[in-house]
């Protein structure tokens, strides 16, 4: 009989059929060893064109890979391609081998399948990964030895690697799947109703369903200065203007000689400079009294 541990629970026991030969059974074991994180998230020929590129064309790759169309408006497909470019960086570092790549990948993958999916809490993807790392990791069997995907340093980097990206923020990676989002409106559309020409079926529709006084009072624009002194000379006639005019035209210095003119002028002159004398000696006594008033504090100090 053989037990094999499987991620998520353990194989049941088969009974090895009569007659069978350890080689039969060795192969059935490599068989069942080779179903643990397939199928391959990418391929050996996507990994391939992806070694071959630099940081932005690897973005690009998978970008293209993972069918990502809306980077720039949709902040989930965005923290996914950060999350697998970071993760093929950190292997193109710990210069893995292709089939390394393959099962370092799908082992990203498959950890975001059981949080989307799987709904697995942190304890359970790391009892999770522990499991996988028992099959495709180092071994203590030596008969297992020849199925080990990644040896004993490699193994511990995986998992501090996976420390640091996945378990340390696992709290944001699920509300990223479970928390729903408000959507951001960055454009919206409006349908306009264009009115028809006058020429077309219909006619044209009124302007406002409103009364004359209130038209009037609230949206006729206000008459200007120059109308209102039309219409007060229609009233006042013809007469009246004209003796307006008559009396407009009239000079009213007439009468006044040149002497009564500058006796005037000086008058009011004599008039401003007393007022102005005036002001000025009283702010001058008020600082001369402020000046002893200060004067008699220092004397009495």
């Amino acid at each position: 009989m053989s037990v094999g541990t499987t991620p998520g629970g353990t194989t049941p026991a088969a009974t090895t059929p009569a007659g069978t030969t350890p080689e039969s059974e060795r192969d059935a074991e490599f068989q069942e060893h080779e179903k643990i994180l397939s199928p391959d998230f990418l391929s050996v020929a996507q990994i391939t064109e992806m070694l071959a590129e630099d940081v932005d064309g690897v973005q690009q790759k998978l970008k293209k890979f993972l069918n990502f169309k809306n980077l720039h408006t949709c902040l989930k497909e965005a923290i996914l391609l950060d999350y697998y470019v970071s993760g093929f960086l950190w292997a193109r570092g710990m210069q893995f081998s292709v089939i390394q790549y393959s099962k370092f990948m799908t082992l990203l993958d498959m950890l975001l399948h059981n949080l989307r999916t799987l709904h697995m809490s942190l304890e359970d993807s790391i009892k999770w990964l522990g499991e996988v790392m028992a099959e495709i990791g180092p071994s203590h069997s030596q008969k297992n030895e020849e199925w080990n995907v990644f040896n004993i340093k490699q193994a511990n980097a995986v998992i501090d690697y996976l420390k640091i990206s996945l378990f340390q923020h696992y709290k944001l990676y699920e509300f990223l799947f479970y928390s729903t989002r408000e959507e951001i409106v960055i454009g919206t559309e409006q349908v306009l109703e264009v009115v028809k020409s006058s020429g077309g079926l219909f006619p044209d529709p009124l302007e406002e369903g409103i009364s004359f006084d209130t038209y009037s009072t609230f949206i006729e624009p206000p008459p200007t200065l120059d109308t209102e002194m039309k219409g007060l000379d229609q009233e006042q006639g013809p007469d009246e203007s004209q003796s307006e005019a008559n009396t407009s035209d009239v000079d009213p210095l007439v009468g006044f000689t040149i002497k009564d003119i500058k006796a005037v002028l000086d008058q009011v002159t004599d008039d401003i400079l007393i007022g102005i004398q005036t002001e000025i000696n009283e702010k001058l006594q008020i600082q001369e009294e402020a000046f002893n008033a200060r004067i008699e504090k220092l004397k009495k100090a």
